[in-house]
């Protein structure tokens, strides 16, 4: 059976839901809802062992999401939300549930699994809300901090966060004649990152600066700029496009968690979507909706 929950299953509903009415799924109709599950996963959903509380299109889901594994309940989240994407795009509808990504990329990481710590007991979830909450409200404190506390405690915020993301972060540490500010892993890449809480936006200077580090280690480290208070556009336009490295700011941390995007998720877009373009820096606002859905 699968880890998911009531909560869980009252997040899907609303997912579902929208276009019919309860115990509806999406616009599917009866044939269309069988053709679905048996295209996408080999599975036929009109068997009766999925119909233990009720006949209808969401009490069959309902149920067939808690009799299956976590794997097969991930892809099948994934599929439908697919399925939904298209839906929105195709009907020009604006999302009706309020941080609908953030929250389906909350729950499906939890099915998919999330690494353990170093004592083997596994990290608290990143997409936990109140736990998002709490950091969000931890970012605000670190600002109103002095100025020669708020660098330290602004490293120390994003390694808690990576963690959190179950990143796998790694203290700061020191090479002969520099200084990094930590790493974290994003899939199988290793990522250096650096921390700035300048009172200015970030410059290209040390963007050149960064990627000189990046270019002293192996070919296939890669690395994360976080500048509190952003970048300036000149900087950005100098520095150029198709670099080793990607662009947060402070804006980006809170608008992710304010919207309860997980930064994991977060941080994979920022690298396709730099990988697609070649820009380091794309603010959360532009790859994220306010309502946390994917441009």
């Amino acid at each position: 059976m699968s880890a998911i929950r009531s909560i869980d299953l009252r997040l899907v509903d609303d997912l579902v839901d929208f276009v019919r009415g309860r115990g509806y799924v999406l616009d599917f109709s009866d044939s269309s809802f069988s053709e679905f599950f048996a295209a996408e996963l080999d599975v036929d959903i009109d068997n009766s062992i999925y119909a233990d509380h009720g006949g209808s299109k969401g009490k069959r889901l309902r149920c067939f999401l808690q009799k299956v594994d976590d794997a097969t309940a991930a892809r099948t989240l994934q599929a439908l939300w697919e399925h939904r994407r298209e839906f929105l795009a195709r009907t020009g509808r604006e999302d009706p549930v309020v941080n609908a990504e953030g929250r389906y990329l909350g729950l499906l990481a939890r099915l998919t699994g999330q690494p353990t710590d170093a004592g083997g007991m596994p990290p608290r979830p990143a997409f936990d809300w109140r736990l998002l909450a709490e950091l969000r409200d931890e970012l605000v404190r670190v600002a109103s901090l002095q100025s020669h506390e708020r660098g330290y405690a602004f490293e120390s915020f994003l390694k808690r966060s990576f963690d959190m993301a179950g990143l796998k972060a790694r203290e700061p540490f020191r090479n002969t004649g520099e200084q990094i500010d930590g790493s974290f892993l994003l899939g199988e890449e290793t990522y250096l990152f650096e921390a700035k809480w300048h009172s200015a936006p970030t410059g290209v200077a040390d963007l050149h600066v960064f990627h000189g580090k990046l270019e002293q280690k192996a070919a296939w480290a890669r690395g994360l700029f976080v500048s509190y208070n952003g970048f300036t556009p000149d900087g950005l336009s100098a520095f150029g496009s198709g670099k080793r490295f990607i662009c947060m700011d402070g804006r980006d941390i809170y608008d992710a968690l304010d919207r309860q995007i997980p930064l994991k998720a977060v941080l994979e877009r920022k690298v396709r979507r730099a990988a697609e373009t070649g820009r380091p820096f794309i603010p959360v606002r532009e790859l994220f909706d306010q309502n946390g859905v994917s441009r």
